[in-house]
């Protein structure tokens, strides 16, 4: 079959492509930027790209007559906006439109268990996205998800964060809501076997694993995953405000997220039956064993996909490859050169292991605090890390930079700012071989927004210039030592501890 696939740069679409392909199907991945889509080399010749934004009509007709089916993941959850039912509206209504004129017999949408009379705001626009769906007169099938447990996922990160840190929590009273938690290879073979399945055509079905549990039980059964003792306890005092405040500090999602999370989480999202499994009788996994097989693809550093890679809305305005070619006009640039006599590969994969628990090479404590400061106002902060440790891709979030260009063939890193400034910033690394090594080229760059970025410039530029040429030498140096119980990293000027990493 022929697919169309929106949201393919998505934690749920990165993850379905390759399976799709292994299915033995042609897939359409639809991306506002091909350069996003970093495709692997056996699937490149399954999986046809093209461009196209689903919040203009007219961005839409490169989609092919000739598909069979489509999936709809494209939504809104962390859009800063107020009017972010609007968008999602019009995105439904556009694609509704633009698929009708194809030839496609079925369209797959995942949402959101909706089965509480006093709906969230976001849930609500799931259920209209759902009603626009059926416009297109084309079989719909639905898959009402609740919280979705895997490596990268938005909700296993949020409770990793608040379990791993807070040995005691004091709790909003909506712990004590009842969801019922899926996993991602769960929802994956749902969304896989539907496809083409005319039973389950222009039917709806709540999916969910065997196990219905409390958020505060879920911390609990986590820690106990993780061998930690914690405690729960649950006032009645905080404001939605004050609970989103909290799961902001506390985690690395943004302050929007939060305030959509919290938002929902007092509707219990509980199927309402089982209709599903009387046609496709899947044996789902337990909370406990979702969540041993989520670290069991962490440790093995193969996280195929992570929400904290979907776009900071309000960082890149525009088409992200404008972005690629850094400005030069009117830019404050602090530009290093290191020169190097060791192979330069080994310097290559210094760089492309950069942040995270690697850190960034020098005064770490720094960073930390930078990260810090950028949570206080708003910003995304240090604790996104990275996706996986051992490669870098396009759109990629690094702490709190954003991946736009990874080239190992020319050696280039390309990072974008999405910490909260007075202006825009890149980071850039380069590295140019010679006969006995070669030079490491650093280049900070920062275009000013008005006065106030010129004055944030001067102000930090005598630590930039401090931090910059303490990074740049120490990543020519940096030699991994290792011992039987643990590693350090030997950056020239200072020991990180493992810890730190």
């Amino acid at each position: 079959m022929k697919i169309l696939l929106t949201g393919a740069n998505g934690y749920i679409g990165k993850r379905l492509l390759p399976v799709l392909v292994e299915d033995g199907h042609l897939v359409v991945c639809l991306v506002r930027d091909k350069n996003r889509l970093d495709l692997p080399d056996k699937l490149k010749s399954k999986v046809e790209i093209i461009t196209g934004d689903l919040s203009k009509l007219d961005s839409l007709n490169e989609i092919p007559e000739n598909i069979d089916a489509a999936y709809f993941l494209v939504h809104s959850m962390s859009h800063t906006a107020d009017n972010f039912e609007d968008l999602e509206e019009r995105i439904a209504r556009n694609f509704s439109k633009r698929i009708s004129e194809t030839n496609a017999k079925q369209i797959i949408y995942l949402g959101g268990i909706s089965n509480d009379e006093n709906l969230s705001k976001h849930l609500k626009s799931r259920l209209r996205v759902e009603e626009i769906l059926k416009t297109s007169g084309i079989n719909l099938t639905v898959l009402r998800a609740g919280i979705i447990i895997g490596e990268g996922s938005a909700s296993f990160e949020i409770i990793r964060d608040l379990v791993e840190k807070l040995p005691l929590m004091i709790a909003p009273k909506w712990v004590n809501s009842r969801c019922q938690p899926i996993a991602i290879y769960d929802v994956i073979n749902y969304m896989r076997t539907v496809l083409g399945y005319q039973q389950c055509y222009n039917h709806t079905f709540d999916i969910g694993g065997p196990d219905i549990l409390s958020y505060k039980e879920m911390m609990l059964h986590f820690a106990e995953v993780r061998k930690l003792k914690r405690h729960i306890i649950t006032v009645p005092v905080l404001t939605p405000r004050l609970s989103s405040y909290w799961l902001y500090f506390v985690t690395s999602i943004s302050f929007s997220l939060a305030k959509s999370l919290v938002d929902s989480l007092k509707n219990e999202v509980v199927c309402k039956d089982n209709e599903i499994q009387k046609i496709i009788p899947l044996k789902t996994i337990h909370y406990e064993d979702a969540v041993k097989r989520a670290f069991s693809k962490i440790e093995e550093n193969a996280v195929i996909s992570s929400w904290k890679d979907a776009w900071v809305t309000g960082t890149i305005h525009s088409d992200y490859s404008e972005y690629v070619s850094i400005p030069q006009k009117g830019c404050f640039i602090d530009k290093r050169e290191v020169q190097f006599h060791r192979d330069p590969i080994e310097i290559l994969e210094n760089i492309w292991s950069i942040g995270g628990k690697r850190g960034w090479y020098f005064l770490n404590s720094l960073w930390i605090i930078r990260g810090f400061l950028d949570k206080l106002i708003g910003g995304v902060g240090l604790r996104r890390g990275r996706t996986n440790q051992n490669s870098i891709n396009v759109g990629d979030a690094l702490d709190f930079w954003r991946v736009l260009l990874a080239d190992k063939q020319n050696m280039r890193l390309l990072l974008y700012a999405e910490m909260k400034l007075p202006g825009e910033a890149w980071l850039e690394f380069k590295i140019i071989p010679s006969k006995n090594g070669g030079i490491l080229q650093q280049t900070a760059t920062f275009r000013p927004n008005g006065l106030s970025g010129r004055l944030y410039w001067f102000l930090i530029y005598p630590i930039h210039i401090f931090m910059f040429r303490g990074m740049a030498l120490n990543i020519t140096e940096y030699k991994p030592k290792v011992s039987n119980q643990s590693v350090e990293i030997q950056t020239g000027s200072e020991i990180i501890p493992s810890n730190l990493k």
